[in-house]
């Protein structure tokens, strides 16, 4: 496979912390759950308990396949920190490359959730002029999440074109 359409030339990729798997994980898991209790319940009532337990064997062996898919999907963000841009890559079997020039930034955004939070993780999210354009890095170790938002701001305020 030729992965040099998704490559910064002469940078390595900075990757997102493996802990952020715990929290796909855990979203997965409550949705998974969810949504094989709402199939499962007019199944077991209109049709049979056999068919019932069928749709809870299809949500298991979904959440199974998830669960190692989540891993994979983890690993394949991305970013990189150039001299004039930002580079984000994700995705598995649809991948996708977002350059956003420092200087389209309006804003940099810094969240954490209950989970993100009690794992030590925050999302850092760029905010531009384009919805297109918009990039989200999720599951940062906390401290590396404030070092880039220091970094984007200072680089935003240098250029007084964006932030």
């Amino acid at each position: 496979m030729d992965d040099t359409l998704f490559a910064p030339p002469a940078h390595e990729w900075l990757r997102i912390s493996p802990a952020y798997t715990t929290v796909v994980r855990v979203r997965m898991l409550l949705t998974t759950a969810v949504m094989t209790g709402v199939a499962t319940v007019p199944v077991w009532l209109f049709l049979d308990w056999r068919w019932g337990s069928a749709v809870i064997l299809v949500g298991l062996i979904w959440a199974g396949w998830q669960w190692f898919r989540l891993a994979r999907w983890v690993r394949a963000w991305g970013y990189v920190e150039r001299d004039e841009d930002l580079y984000l890559t994700h995705g598995l079997w649809f991948r996708e490359l977002t350059v956003i020039p420092y200087g389209r930034m309006q804003a940099v955004k810094v969240e954490s959730g209950p989970l993100t939070r009690s794992l030590g993780l925050a999302s850092v999210e760029l905010v531009t002029a384009s919805l297109q354009s918009g990039a989200k890095i999720p599951g940062l170790p906390r401290d590396e999440a404030e070092q880039l938002r220091d970094r984007l701001t200072a680089i935003g305020i240098g250029d007084q074109d964006g932030l």
